[in-house]
């Protein structure tokens, strides 16, 4: 196949800009652009373009700058570090990773119907799991301290702060209910908490409409996720708002492109991916409604909770409180959960332009419908009940076994229609042939039990002193559901069956590092080898490429996890009993076993959330873990909140819009070549600008990438949006593009485009170290560099060079000169400076 012909390259002014885009961690704008001095030209304290003050008005002197372009530098680390408050959001990992699984749907062809219910079923795991910390914290209060503790002399005496709901003072919060009613107050703040934390920040995130312009090619009426875009035309009833796709990876946008695209043959239709859609990143109407959705789920929970212990009550025994009070309480809530699930699956994201739109009788009703109901729940719980008396625990074993299994029950639906997608169009590079969404999200149900199970578990203890709860003798309170500790008793038996992989893996990763020591010496023309040096290397080089190895490691997890997960509610349904009362009389050696896991779990889970909260903290006072634990957690943000309103936000929301409009501003008032240049998560964001941009700007327009996973994980991952297809037409619709990778990175690659679409597009492996040994220009040994300081190779200068090259011919024009390319809202040459 020939290479597809280049279109002319567009005529430039004298000046070009570098816009600098930095990766994970960040960085501050002097480090970027290497000057202590530096002005910022547009934005505000989260999120900025800055510039060295020399440069500030550099393009109404272009003479000045014909060594090398103007750099600018794009600074977007606040949005995901900010105060050190950030760091709670790490209580919401559960919520992040399942909003994840649902951008990893399989790339496919067709069958519209099969890709929504792939969406739906990831918003109902992503409901599951509001549910389910809503229930851990009506397990606490209202279960282990309201009913076991409050309602136990033995327990409630050892504790001061329990004495006004103590029955021993016989007052007015003895009875049950009124205790209920009062311990209902934590739950409630917890959900209002999620509430006001999401309306926060879908205020300042998804709330924030990016800037339009005219785009010949986004007149298009299918708004749906799919990878590609076609005027399709929804006959479903839901306006194509699902958040999936209704076309085929392989589809185009109707007719051909009027002004073709550079690298694409005239006439030839254009590929038109999701994340070019005008309103991908403008989640602002879908957040809202999920975030009703799951604030009212949350309140029901909780009345559930309250008002169905004093229906049970009344039902079964002489109450003052008529039955039929019960009933019609039940018959409301049911009807309130039915609603919510319909908000769930019925609607998801809109991307085919701007939606203004919001559903406020839904968003103002539907939560407070529910938090009404809850206000009924506690008054019916209130009313008096003399002969009301606590003992034992509240019926929660039922609660969390339907949760455990409905959540297991989703992911291998969930499993069957990733496969099924896959089958259609298989790409071999997709992670886990199509099952990574489904394994991510059981991931994310394995989080949420052990977060919700370990707090459940340690205030148990607490509460119960010397005493095990549920062990029995010794135990003043009966403690939380026996689920809770056959799921954490399988913690410690997870982790002995992964053990024997990751030492296989090791062993690997050892030998592949012998391995490439004899090569090694071969490329760097090394006469007098020095073996520590060479091993040095060898094995920088096997450790990044363990990277690949991640997705083996995930399926084997999340498998391993479904299946003791179901032994685990397996045991507790059959047995009633905690796994170290279980197994009595059945030999020594499977007693302790059990006792052990059951001892080591609780405390597992415990230190679990202890530890995501103390990571937290370190990781917005320390650079280094903050690179270190940022890797996962500027993946996770990067997607809008398509699954789940509580996730954190997505910083992506405000950092793409943000570049696409400082380059369509700068090209159309300049005329001048524009490199964009990201690193690491930075490339991402670089390709998802470009891929906003109209015409008029990608065609001045050049894409330098480094240290980049857009292929290695975003193109494993995410398919649909990253994959074969998404990229060769990226590479097609922008002027030209250049991507840098080393061996010794174990975050960056090549992005594997076919060099027959035009112009290749990787450069690498580079030499790292540049050196091997100490020579007269390097005296001193040359660090190895992996991931980070590609500006510092050579080839980074020459491939910049080639790309300001490739854009065309400079011609001399006046600055200010086609600012009507933007709707005549182009910005000033500088932009303005904020000092």
């Amino acid at each position: 196949m020939p290479p597809a012909p280049q279109a002319e390259a567009p005529h430039s002014s004298g000046v070009a800009l570098e816009l600098l885009v930095h990766g994970v961690g960040g960085t501050t704008p002097q480090e970027m652009l290497g000057d202590p001095r530096t002005t910022r030209i547009t934005g505000d304290d989260t999120a900025a373009v800055h510039r060295r003050t020399e440069d500030v008005g550099a393009e109404q002197h272009p003479e000045r700058h014909r060594d090398g372009p103007i750099a600018e530098a794009y600074c977007w680390s606040n949005l995901t570090s900010g105060n050190g408050s950030r760091a709670l959001w790490l209580l919401l990992l559960p919520f992040m990773v399942v909003n994840l699984a649902h951008w990893m749907r399989p790339a496919t062809r067709g069958s519209a119907r099969t890709v929504r219910l792939h969406g739906v079923l990831v918003r109902l795991v992503a409901l599951s799991l509001t549910v389910l910390l809503t229930a851990a914290a009506c397990e606490v209060a209202l279960d282990l301290v309201a009913w076991q503790c409050a309602g136990t002399p033995d327990c409630s005496g050892q504790r001061s702060w329990l004495g006004f709901l103590s029955t021993q003072q016989d007052g007015w919060f003895a009875q049950p209910g009124r205790r209920l009613a009062v311990a209902a107050l934590v739950p409630t703040a917890v959900v209002g908490l999620l509430w006001y934390l999401s309306n926060r920040t879908w205020s300042a995130y998804e709330s924030q409409r990016p800037l339009t312009w005219d785009q010949p090619d986004s007149t298009d009426t299918d708004d749906d996720t799919d990878g590609t875009d076609t005027d399709d035309t929804d006959t479903d009833g839901t306006d194509g708002t699902d958040g999936t796709d209704d076309t085929t990876d392989d589809d185009r946008t109707a007719g051909t492109d009027p002004d073709p695209v550079p690298g694409n043959p005239p006439g030839a239709p254009l590929v038109r991916p999701a994340l070019g859609r005008p309103g991908f990143w403008y989640g602002r109407r879908l957040v809202a409604r999920l975030r009703a959705a799951h604030t009212a789920a949350g309140f029901l929970t909780v009345a559930a909770a309250v008002g169905g212990a004093a229906a049970r009550h009344d039902r079964a025994a002489d109450s003052p409180v008529p039955a039929v009070a019960g009933v019609l309480f039940g018959t409301v809530l049911t009807l309130c959960a039915l609603v919510v699930v319909a908000v769930i699956c019925h609607r998801g994201r809109s991307e085919r332009r701007l939606d203004n739109r919001l559903d406020r009788a839904l968003t103002t009703f539907l939560p407070g419908t529910a938090l009404a109901l809850l206000v009924w729940a506690v008054v019916y719980a209130a009313w008096s009940r003399p002969a009301w008396v606590s003992s034992g625990a509240l019926p929660g074993e039922a609660v969390f076994r339907t949760l455990a299994l409905g959540q297991g029950l989703l992911v291998v639906v969930l499993a069957v229609v990733a496969l099924s997608l896959y089958r259609r169009a298989p790409e071999p590079r997709t992670t886990l042939h199509g099952l990574g969404g489904p394994a991510v999200a059981m991931l994310a149900c394995a989080l949420g039990g052990v977060m919700t199970g370990g707090v459940a578990q340690r205030v148990a203890d607490w509460l119960d002193g010397p005493g095990t709860p549920g062990m029995g003798a010794g135990a003043d309170i009966e403690g939380p559901p026996v689920l809770l500790s056959w799921q954490a008793s399988v913690i410690p038996v997870l982790l002995l069956l992964l053990l024997p992989p990751l030492v296989w893996l090791a062993v690997r990763t050892a030998r592949h590092a012998r391995r490439l020591g004899p090569a090694i010496e071969a490329e760097y023309e090394e006469k007098h080898p020095e073996p520590g040096r060479t091993r040095h290397i060898a094995r920088t080089r096997a450790t990044a490429a363990l990277t690949d190895s991640a997705p083996g490691i995930l399926g084997l997890l999340s498998a391993a996890t479904l299946l003791l997960g179901a032994g685990a509610v397996t045991g507790s349904w059959l047995t009633g009993e905690v796994p170290g009362l279980a197994m009595d009389g059945t030999g020594p050696f499977l007693e302790s076993a059990a006792e052990t896991a059951q001892s080591t779990g609780s405390w597992m889970t415990g230190f679990g959330v202890i530890l995501l909260v103390t990571l937290g903290r370190r990781a917005y006072r320390d650079v280094s873990a903050r690179r270190t634990i940022g890797i996962l957690w500027d993946v996770g943000t990067f997607w809008p909140r398509a699954a789940h309103p509580f996730a954190p936000p997505c910083y992506a929301e405000r950092a793409v819009p943000d570049l696409s409009s400082r380059m369509c501003a700068w090209t159309g008032s300049t005329r001048g070549r524009l490199v964009i240049s990201g690193h690491s998560q930075g490339s991402v964001l670089a390709a998802a600008a470009v891929w906003q941009l109209p015409d008029s700007a990608r065609r001045r327009v050049a894409l330098l990438t480094y240290g980049s996973p857009i292929e290695r994980l975003y193109g494993r991952w995410f398919p649909a949006y990253f994959g074969r297809v998404p990229l060769e037409g990226l590479q097609r619709s922008v002027h030209c593009w250049r991507n840098l990778w080393r061996a010794t990175d174990p975050i960056g690659g090549p992005v594997r485009i076919d060099e027959g679409q035009g112009h290749e597009v990787d450069r690498g492996p580079l030499k790292d170290p540049l050196v091997y040994g100490r020579t007269t220009e390097h005296p001193l040994p040359e660090p190895i560099l992996g991931h980070s300081d590609y500006q510092a190779d050579p080839v980074f200068a020459v491939e910049r060079a080639a790309l300001l090259e490739r854009l065309g011919p400079v011609v001399p024009q006046q600055a200010g000169a086609g600012a009507q390319d933007w709707g005549g809202a182009a910005q000033g040459s500088a932009g303005r400076s904020s000092g």
